[in-house]
């Protein structure tokens, strides 16, 4: 049997707003998008933690590669990359969802989050929103 023992979510940006756009650094900088915690109870050994992030950017000049990465307590747990174009001719507006899980989390209270960076030099991208960040913890009984 599957019981929740945790959910918490964050939004920071609720829509998709073009005139508010925040750069996304080049790195080895990086834009921290959204922080949650999650507490796992003594007892949940056989654990996992989904998380699901949502983030909308907009691709301002060149081809932008953003890194977008997934922590725990401070330690990288998830990556993944995606290409953000800029030329006018193209799509320049993105909506990037991405899904981790993280198994087997000791017990105590997690801090998880969600960032992003600009690999390519001479390029920028911006987020635009949505930006959402959710994390479920379940536990297996048998």
């Amino acid at each position: 049997m599957i019981k929740v023992i945790d959910y918490q979510a964050a939004q920071p940006f609720r829509r998709f707003t073009p005139s508010r756009p925040t750069t996304i650094p080049r790195s080895p900088l990086r834009l921290s998008l959204a922080t949650i915690r999650i507490r796992i109870p003594s007892g949940a050994t056989i654990n996992r933690v989904e998380l699901i992030a949502t983030v909308g950017v907009h691709g301002v000049t060149g081809t932008s590669q953003i890194l977008f990465r997934i922590f725990r307590d401070g330690r990288e747990i998830f990556n993944t990359q995606v290409g953000i174009e800029s030329d006018s001719e193209s799509e320049v507006n993105y909506v990037e969802t991405f899904q981790a899980i993280d198994f087997n989390v000791g017990q105590g209270t997690h801090v998880y989050q969600v960032t992003a960076q600009n690999l390519t030099s001479g390029t920028e991208a911006a987020v635009v929103g949505p930006v959402s960040f959710s994390g479920l913890a379940t536990t297996h009984k048998g």
